[in-house]
């Protein structure tokens, strides 16, 4: 038998033998105990196999029956049956839920689109002389694309097609290939749009969009700590991440490119500008070299614009409010009126009631009315008139745009006629994407949609990107549709199996047992957050991430507001947890994909060897979001005040 079955065995033979252990004698049970054994009973039948969503429904509407049975019991059946239909409704009436089926539709269009292997090329070549370039490469492109698709099957499968043959032809070890594809494949269930975390705010009831803006640089910095792990160990052993060979990083150039490159030199600007005006023949059209040009001079027009835009955001004063304006209540006299206090006062002693002047009477009317319709209109034209003058722009903006004009200097110095196609090579796979990632995170997190309205943008940009690229037909619509209510019918049936089953243990008093055990331990916040993620992290070798939310974040959720932690917080340091759930043995899902489209020769040990040393970087990340909150916090707080 394999060594993963009997670990597996061993840890429900513990969670059975644990439940005998502890539970009191049959005569002895309250209602509370047979809680605790629906929750260890759960864990036990999705071990075995069971369906995770119709074993939740099915044991949480047997024990809600022996609820209701032990204080009514002609009404157990008809409340159990109530109950399951209100749960099933308040769950499938949630109108955040609709955003899953559009973002899934989203990312199997983007999958069959066929830009990843475009993508991973363009990166590979873009990064050869990086340590470790195929690995680096390996894990970029499967956080863009995993950012782009969330669905961590489709991203580790295809990656192990097109990256794991070409690592282990370049002579890459097999464990350090194995956990890079692994590792970043997982990165999709934690950077936005993510599923988890649509599936978290449901149950926890936190805004999906603070956690979308909140999971953000955890997500980055996730990445960026993989990709520096591997950069590290081809430095300290270069013979498990050997560099290019000179063949490898070839690139291979258009005929204009070698004929401007032979008269004028390699450098693009500089050739291309004299081959526009020079009187050299080089045998090439004159709109070929305006066009590549303009398409070198790419990233300067870029950077020209976002600097001209940020310069008028920083540069615009603030509303000014005129001083001739005059606050409500404190009248519109002149300059006398106002040396005298304003507001409202009694009037000067003019010396009684006297009889006025039999040739004055109209005079004091006209008088007051253009003494204080002047002041009035006056100041209000002049400030219609002189309009405010910028604020100079602050250092900063100086400091970058001094580090940005540097770093386009460098950039064009080195702008070869190869590195010229490598960019276009990047035009055509990564910049599509990045613009609908942009377009639809950037929607959600600045609040010009809601996390629906972004999905539905999202799945329209995916048809668009596939018609694109000559993939959009009736058989692509037609796989992706059948796939996306697949995927949608199995979240839903969990949320409401979940439904059911929390309403069950609540009934049976299985939160309140919990909750008091919790509170009786008297810790603290950081000793129940540090319980807290051990449970989770531990469950993540059984369990799948959606089996632990639906089941366990009800039961931990009401404890957070007694130990003041924010439940924003938590999420983002459960979704950096809840990696583990892919890359941890025997459910490690992501290994299972990558091994059903690996050589003969690659063991599914290797793969596991492989994953465990990502897992480190997992729990190191978790210790850095937890010691620095501001990773996670800073961007929610900045957008949401």
């Amino acid at each position: 038998m394999k060594k993963e079955i009997w670990f597996g065995l061993a840890i429900l033979a513990a969670v059975v033998i644990g439940v005998f252990i502890l539970m009191p004698p049959p005569s002895q049970m309250t209602n509370g105990h047979l809680g605790l054994l629906m929750l260890a009973l759960i864990v036990v039948a999705i071990m075995l196999g069971f369906p995770t969503a119709f074993t939740l429904m099915g044991m949480g509407m047997m024990f809600a029956y022996l609820a209701f049975r032990s204080r009514a019991p002609d009404l157990a059946v008809q409340q159990t049956l109530d109950l399951m239909v209100q749960r099933a409704y308040s769950v499938m009436s949630n109108d955040v839920l609709i955003s899953i089926p559009l973002f899934v539709f989203m990312g199997y269009l983007v999958e069959r689109a066929n830009l990843i292997e475009k993508l991973f090329k363009s990166l590979h070549l873009a990064m050869a002389r990086v340590p470790g370039s195929l690995a680096v490469a390996t894990v970029v492109t499967c956080a863009i694309f995993a950012t782009a698709t969330g669905i961590v099957g489709a991203v580790v499968t295809l990656m192990g097609l097109l990256a794991l043959p070409a690592m282990l032809k370049a002579g890459y070890h097999v464990r350090l290939a194995a956990g890079a594809i692994t590792a970043g494949g997982c990165l999709g269930i934690l950077i936005p749009p993510s599923v988890l975390l649509i599936v978290y705010g449901a149950t926890a009831g936190v805004s999906v969009v603070k956690l979308y803006a909140g999971a953000f640089f955890p997500g980055i910095m996730l990445a960026g700590l993989y990709v520096g792990y591997i950069i590290v160990m081809a430095k300290i052993q270069p013979h498990h991440a050997p560099p290019l060979s000179e063949e490898d990083r070839h690139v291979v150039l258009p005929e204009f490119a070698e004929s401007v490159s032979r008269t004028f030199g390699s450098n693009v600007v500089k050739g291309l500008v004299a081959a526009l005006k020079g009187n050299i023949n080089v045998n090439v059209a004159r709109g070929v070299l305006a066009k590549q040009l303009f398409i070198a001079l790419l990233p300067a027009l870029l950077f020209t614009v976002a600097m001209g835009l940020t310069y008028r955001m920083v540069t615009t004063p603030p509303e000014a409010i005129s001083s001739d304006v005059v606050e409500m209540g404190t009248g519109f006299g002149n300059e006398e009126d106002k040396s005298d206090g304003g507001g409202l006062q009694e009037p000067k002693d003019e010396g009684g009631l006297k009889e006025p002047p039999a040739e004055g009477v109209k005079e004091p009317v006209v008088a007051t009315v253009e003494k204080k319709s002047v002041p009035v209109a006056a100041p209000v034209k002049a400030a219609e008139a002189a309009p405010a003058e910028r604020l100079p722009a602050p250092l900063p903006y100086w400091i970058s745009f001094g580090i940005g004009v540097a770093g386009l200097a460098v950039f064009y110095a080195i702008f070869t006629f190869a590195r010229l196609e490598i960019f276009k090579m990047l035009l055509a796979s990564f910049f599509p994407l990045a613009m609908l990632i942009i377009a639809v995170l950037g929607t959600i997190v600045f609040g010009l949609a809601t996390p629906t309205e972004a999905a539905a943008m999202g799945s329209m940009g995916g048809l668009l990107l596939a018609a694109a690229y000559g993939r959009l037909n009736m058989g692509v619509v037609k796989e992706s549709v059948f796939l996306t209510a697949k995927t949608s019918a199995m979240v839903c049936w969990l949320f409401v199996g979940s439904s059911i089953f929390s309403a069950a243990f609540a009934l049976l008093g299985g939160q309140e047992i919990i909750n008091k055990w919790v509170l009786s331990l008297d810790m603290t916040p950081t000793q129940f957050m540090l319980l807290a993620q051990t449970i989770i992290f531990i469950l993540g070798w059984p369990l799948e991430w959606t089996e632990i939310i639906v089941i366990f974040m009800p039961i931990f959720i009401p404890l957070l507001p007694h130990f003041n932690i924010d439940p924003l917080f938590f999420g983002l340091l459960v979704a950096l947890n809840l990696q583990t759930a892919f890359l941890s043995p025997p459910v490690a899902m992501a290994a299972f994909y990558l091994k059903g489209v690996s050589p003969p020769h690659v063991t599914l040990n290797q793969i596991f060897l492989g994953m465990m040393p990502f897992m480190g970087i997992q729990v190191f990340a978790l210790f850095l979001l937890y010691m620095f909150p501001g990773i996670g916090l800073w961007l929610p707080e900045l957008l949401y005040k």
